[in-house]
């Protein structure tokens, strides 16, 4: 029997065993291999162990209608910081940006408005002209998060604005006396975190704040468990040696805290959940951290340090191997993978004249985009693809 002659499942459990390059060149063979070779069930088990290729270590998919075998391909790319750099959006004055990131739809808050720009489906470029403008701040927006159907915002003026993605009337939420430094958002429920040095839970169906918590410090940032059973501050460490503390949804209650060892005004100016378990931290502390949050340890397991002593102002995960971080100087971005301590790649956007922090950063199996004070940037990883062979 010839080797293409076997069941599929035989076939393509002795194909798991192979390699980029001896997968790329038995797929020169013929059409019929090459149809084979090219499938997502043979590179699925090489794209888990390369970065940003969108098999998470849970074995889900985050691009699946993106062939595995090219996300292969570009993940060589994300490794060696091989990428082309553009500029798409530029604005004078300096502004403090956020983003998020729709599939094709990229979200930029602009002072008191968040912007909506389609990417180009051919080179996934940015379209200068918004295609919708959401507004209702009488300030500045400091941060807005996307579930599938609203856009909430919070800002300088002390407001929370719901925008339903389906219509144009926004719906405003009253309860802070300062600034909205963070809000997270997950199934009807909305946690903010404010300068008044309080958090608030709300749900959509209401515009009252359902609780409201004193910290007795400045609120940095918030999380909500995917379990949606807690959620996480983080504050500005001012007051206590623990700017990280876990509460109960439905109790309002602080049901742990975690560390101990920060010094005083390390603050935690970003976090995001990778799993209910799993919580990723970052701030002036120059660290990014991950805690392990399960009752038996709730304790720091890794950690990689930013070499020149710099702040990080944000983070993202690609669920896997793979983080990127936006420094406080020079708008260095970063490249870490979990596996090592040190940095694997820098890009540092803004010049050595003109230094400005990365506010922002989000990226896409084959983007990275960091938003800058008075600029987005773009690195396009699928150029110059390094070719398996």
């Amino acid at each position: 029997m010839l080797l293409f002659q076997l069941p599929e499942d035989v076939l393509y459990h002795i194909l798991s065993y192979l390699d980029c390059q001896t997968l790329s060149r038995l797929s020169q063979v013929s059409k019929v291999i090459w149809h084979i070779v090219s499938r997502d069930v043979v590179w699925k088990k090489i794209a888990k162990g390369l970065l940003n290729t969108g098999i998470t270590r849970y074995w889900t998919d985050i691009y699946p209608h993106i062939l595995l075998k090219e996300r292969v391909k570009t993940a060589q790319n994300w490794c060696h910081g091989v990428c082309k750099r553009t500029t798409p959006l530029k604005w004078k004055p300096k502004l403090l940006p956020w983003l998020q990131l729709d599939g094709d739809t990229l979200f930029l808050s602009q002072a008191g408005e968040i912007q909506a720009y389609p990417l180009r489906q051919d080179f996934k470029k940015i379209w200068r002209k918004p295609i919708k403008i959401y507004s209702g701040h009488r300030a500045d927006v400091c941060r807005f998060v996307l579930t599938d159907t609203h856009l909430i915002s919070g800002g300088s003026d002390g407001k929370i604005v719901v925008h339903n993605r389906r219509s144009e009337s926004p719906r405003k939420l009253f309860g802070h006396n300062q600034e909205v430094n963070c809000i997270d958002s997950k199934n009807q429920l909305i946690i903010s975190g404010s300068r008044d040095q309080t958090t608030k839970i709300w749900t959509l169906a209401s515009s009252c704040p359902r609780d409201s918590i004193p910290l007795y410090d400045r609120v940095w940032s918030v999380a909500i468990n995917p379990t949606l059973s807690s959620f996480v501050t983080g504050t500005a460490c001012c007051e206590n040696l623990s700017p990280l503390r876990i509460w109960d949804v439905e109790r309002s209650e602080c049901i742990g805290s975690l560390g101990s060892e920060f010094r005083r005004g390390a603050g935690v100016l970003d976090m995001l959940f990778e799993s209910p378990f799993h919580l990723f931290t970052c701030g002036y502390d120059t660290f990014i951290r991950l805690w392990d949050l399960r009752l038996s340890r709730r304790k720091n397991v890794m950690e990689w340090e930013e070499p020149h002593d710099s702040a990080l102002y944000c983070m993202q995960t690609d669920g896997n191997h793979m983080i990127a971080s936006g420094s406080s100087y020079y708008g260095v971005v970063r490249l870490w993978d979990k596996r090592q301590t040190q940095c694997l790649q820098f890009f540092q956007l803004s010049s050595d004249l003109v230094s400005s922090p990365v506010y922002c950063l989000r990226f896409s199996s084959s983007h990275l985009y960091a938003a800058l004070a008075t600029a987005l940037h773009s690195l396009d990883f699928r150029h110059n693809v390094i070719t398996i062979r």
